[in-house]
Formats: C-alpha cells, sequence, structure tokens
C-alpha cells in the first residue's frame, strides 16, 4: 500500500490547536492527522458492521435487558463462620477476653505506653 500526498488549506488558528494536541502526544502535526482521520475511519466502518449485522440478525428484543459487563469485577466472599468462645478467626471482641472492649474502630493505648 502506498502513500499519496494531501495538500490542505485550513485556519491558522485549527493549526495552532493541532500543534498543540499533536505536541502534548509527543507527535508531528502530520501524524496526529493522520492517527486522527485513521481513527474516525474505523470508527464509521465499526459503525456500518455493527448495522449490517444487526439487519441480519435482527436487532436484540428489549425484554431481553442489558447485557452482563465483563469488568464487573469479583463479587465479594461470604463472612466467615463465626465460632463462640474460642478466640478463632471470625469471633467477636465479646468472644475475646484478651482483647479490650470498646466501640467498633475506637483505638485504646496499651499498657504501658505514656
Amino acid at each position: 500500500m502506498g502513500s499519496t500526498v494531501l495538500s490542505l488549506r485550513i485556519d491558522g488558528e485549527l493549526l495552532d490547536r493541532l500543534r498543540q494536541h499533536a505536541a502534548r502526544r509527543q507527535m508531528t502535526v502530520q501524524d496526529y492527522v493522520v492517527r486522527t482521520l485513521v481513527r474516525d475511519d474505523f470508527d464509521e466502518r465499526f459503525k456500518t458492521s455493527v448495522d449490517e449485522t444487526e439487519r441480519f440478525y435482527g436487532r436484540p428484543a428489549a425484554s431481553e435487558g442489558p447485557r452482563p459487563v465483563a469488568s464487573e469485577g469479583p463479587r465479594p466472599a461470604a463472612p466467615l463462620p463465626r465460632e463462640e468462645g474460642t478466640g478463632a478467626v471470625g469471633a467477636g471482641p465479646a468472644d475475646r477476653p484478651d482483647r479490650p472492649r470498646g466501640e467498633p474502630g475506637q483505638v485504646r493505648p496499651s499498657a504501658g505506653i505514656a
């Protein structure tokens, strides 16, 4: 695939903005404009492809609801079982006489620290 020269006449303010956008991305104005045109062309081809697919298979029914999103993240784990009076994982402060009692989130100083 070869390349061809395209000459454009554009407004000075637009060229200044293009230079700024290109400089932020450490690109030349030419590379920035070509990349933007390629991206726009891809978007149009993708939309056309989606439209053709919907015409071929038909639009999904509104009653189907939204499709699940794969990036929702992991589900929270179930709470640990509580073992009363054993001091095992999941036991509360009332079941652990070696721990100070108080409101949740309350910090109590240790003995011997001034």
